[in-house]
């Protein structure tokens, strides 16, 4: 019988540890659990991470293919390789900024900071990202500006010692399913309580102690509410404001009044109330893509992060906590080179930036000036600045907003796209490189804490299929044959890659594949070979009463904070709320959110289901527009419409559900037709993009939806 092999599940960015265990004969995994001797999770493992490692739906791309004649069609590795080298080096005879580059949070710590390397290292360009912009560059923007540095101070250490458990636009009871078993442990203690504030009754609000349910798009209204009632009702801590902050007077000076804000962003005052008083108890407040996917996503964020400083929820059992979208976004965000270098250097400084071309052996004028656009840029400027695109395991075509604008533009290019599955971009490339999934790759990851660990490799690479790793060590061979010494192997790369951290705000120069072997997974900053980081910014010394018993004369607990910025101190934001870009109207009287699904991934690659998407709309609004939905196949009792907005139209299955407020349409974001819809207005500084909100309306279904329907229920 085939040995365990313990790894890491890159499904989420919980960062679980799995065994897996290969067949006796045959290809694939038999078996996928959860692995008790991991650290972080304990032998705890959700069943979709399992179900999607060990038999992911979706089409194996296993060969690879080039265009010709307008089809793909199967080729050599030599003749893929030396077409998408002809392709990408052609465009940049025009110029470094000719080649855009399109990474993943899905990749290896490795595989990441390779591409960054080769895109910025070899190619030059600025017109690079490495997809965490669609998920969590919002949330790192404010991270910046709060304390001078990424990440979150909380760990899931924190998690069972909070009292009070907010989360703010986010669902982890669908999209960390792991993590959110701790949250809701921790929140059924005695006076310990979880607050959720969503537009939608989600699976998160179903549990929770309440739910505070405002307007879509009013996040940032409300947090000013609920800072304004802190500041009403005395509820600041100004001992820890006075030492540790900056900029508070001059936030205090310009909140709304209370009130006022509360009924701007649909809430009752009461509930303003009971967000106010809960933060009085140690809490963790957490937010997702509700928060960051927001032309006011950074402000939304940093107003979140604005209500732990002022009321001292920065210290071990609270604080602020974004819940990292992708596997592994907390990774890519410290070593890919997309906006800072490695361990997060400043991307402008010129010192860092000559440290690092020392290290690559490049000349420091071929790094681009800033770090990009954002995807969102990159797209808008292809066939202008760019005319050539090499995605790697990500789907722009699927997962972008205005995606109808992401194919014509992709059309226009070179494309070269490395995935393990074929998805919607593979139809628009010009050569298709099969790449490795997770249950065959070698390297590490990072997940939301700042954990990093292995990522095992339980079978052997099929026949036909390459590691990331290993593709992009052969496309710099054929193109910047000097950036790379050797061949590229996970672990010499990792080695070089946390070299580059040491003395940076994320130091990983303490870790190293033995140590990992040795720990299994060790968290950030580890500047030693014997050191692990926990809650970040905070040091305390003096006896914890509770440590020895004695209650009696308890000695004081000397507090103290240092953060990343010049002061040394935290500092308060100023973001004011900007316009949402598309307001409902009487042609388009509907918001649309989007969101996931507890049983799909992403953009529904591993997990789609043949079908149009479930559309969730109110009884009210149900009933409200009952003419413009129809039964549409024999046997099948659901609705259908179609789902309109200013940008396209995408036939959906209706589901009427009271979890969703009147007037707001809810889709998942895992069908490859709901960014269609989608907006492109993008958050000024993160470059996010606003896919939360947008202007719909409903119409009645085309024959064309009723015959696809029909024949997919026959």
């Amino acid at each position: 019988m085939t040995e365990f092999v313990p790894t890491t599940c890159m499904r989420c960015a919980v960062g679980c540890g799995h065994v897996q265990r290969t067949p006796e004969r045959g290809y694939g995994l038999e078996t996928v659990r959860g692995d008790p001797s991991h650290p972080v999770t304990q032998g705890l493992a959700c069943q979709r991470g399992v179900s999607e490692t060990a038999e992911p739906a979706g089409e194996w791309l296993t060969r690879p293919l080039v265009r010709e004649d307008g089809e793909l069609v199967p080729t050599t590795w030599e003749s893929a390789l030396q077409r998408a080298a002809e392709g990408l080096g052609t465009a940049l005879e025009a110029g470094r900024d000719s080649v855009a580059v399109l990474g993943s949070g899905q990749q290896t710590n490795e595989a990441a900071y390779a591409l960054g390397k080769l895109a910025r290292g070899g190619f030059g360009t600025r017109y690079y990202d490495a997809n965490t912009t669609l998920c969590m560059a919002s949330a790192v923007t404010a991270y910046y500006d709060a304390f001078g540095s990424d990440a979150p101070p909380p760990t899931y250490d924190d998690i069972p010692e909070a009292e009070t458990h907010v989360v703010w636009g986010a669902n982890p009871a669908a999209a960390h399913p792991v993590m959110f078993r701790w949250i809701r442990q921790s929140a059924d203690e005695d006076d310990s309580e979880l607050v959720v504030v969503d537009p939608v009754h989600s699976e998160t609000a179903e549990v929770a102690d309440h739910h505070v349910p405002l307007e879509p798009g009013g996040d940032l209204t409300l947090a000013r509410a609920v800072l304004a009632r802190v500041v009403e009702t005395d509820r600041v801590d100004e001992a820890f404001v006075d030492e540790a902050t900056t900029g508070f007077e001059e936030l205090r000076a310009e909140l709304p009044d209370a009130a006022a804000a509360a009924e701007m962003a649909g809430v009752s005052m009461a509930d303003v109330d009971r967000l106010a008083a809960a933060l009085e108890d140690p809490s963790v407040l957490y937010w997702g893509m509700g928060i960051n996917q927001s032309v006011n996503g950074t402000a939304a964020a940093g107003a979140l992060i604005d209500l732990c400083l002022a009321t001292g929820n920065l210290r071990p059992g609270s604080g602020p906590f974004s819940l990292t979208g992708q596997a592994n976004s907390m990774g890519t965000r410290v070593c890919s080179s997309k906006g800072s270098w490695p361990g997060h250097r400043p991307f402008a400084d010129p010192d860092h930036r000559r440290e690092i071309a020392e290290a690559w052996d490049v000349p420091v004028s071929r790094f681009p000036d800033d770090p990009g656009p954002g995807p969102v840029g990159i797209v808008d400027a292809i066939g202008d600045d760019v005319d050539a695109v090499y995605a790697v395991a990500t789907n722009p075509v699927a997962g972008m907003p205005d995606a109808t604008h992401v194919r014509d533009k992709l059309e226009d290019s070179f494309l070269v796209v490395q995935d393990a599955f074929r998805s919607e971009t593979v139809e628009y490339a010009d050569v298709v490189l099969p790449a490795t999934t997770w249950g065959e790759s070698e390297g590490t990851t990072t997940n939301m804490e700042r954990t990093v660990s292995r990522v095992r490799a339980a079978t052997k690479t099929p026949s036909g299929v390459r590691t990331d790793l290993e593709l992009i060590d052969q496309l710099a061979d054929r193109l910047r044959p000097e950036l790379f010494d050797d061949r590229l192997e996970p672990e010499a790369v990792f080695d070089e890659f946390v070299a580059l951290t040491a003395g940076t705000p994320a130091d990983l120069s303490g870790i190293s594949y033995d140590r990992l072997e040795a720990e299994t997974a060790v968290r950030w900053p580890a500047p030693e070979p014997d050191v692990s980081g926990g809650y970040r910014y905070y040091e305390a010394d003096g006896n914890d009463p509770a440590d020895d018993g004695d209650e009696s004369a308890p000695e004081p607990i000397d507090e103290s904070w240092s953060f990343h910025t010049p002061s040394g101190r935290a500092r308060f934001s100023s973001g004011e709320a900007r316009p949402l870009p598309e307001p409902t109207d009487e042609s388009y009287p509907f918001t649309l959110t989007t969101a996931r699904r507890p049983d799909a991934y992403n953009t529904g690659v591993r997990t789609r289901k043949d079908e149009p998407p479930t559309a969730r709309v109110s009884p009210a609004t149900a009933a409200a527009f009952a003419d413009e939905l129809e039964t549409m196949a024999d046997g099948d009792e659901g609705q259908y419409a179609r789902v309109v907005s200013r940008r396209a139209s995408v036939a959906a299955r209706i589901e009427v559900d009271e979890a969703i407020p009147d007037g707001v349409v809810w889709l998942p974001i895992h069908h490859p037709d709901v960014n269609d819809l989608t907006l492109p207005d993008a958050d000024p500084r993160s470059n996010e993009p606003n896919f939360k909100q947008c202007a719909v309306r409903l119409e009645p279904p085309h024959d064309r939806d009723v015959r696809a329907v029909a024949e997919a229920s026959a």
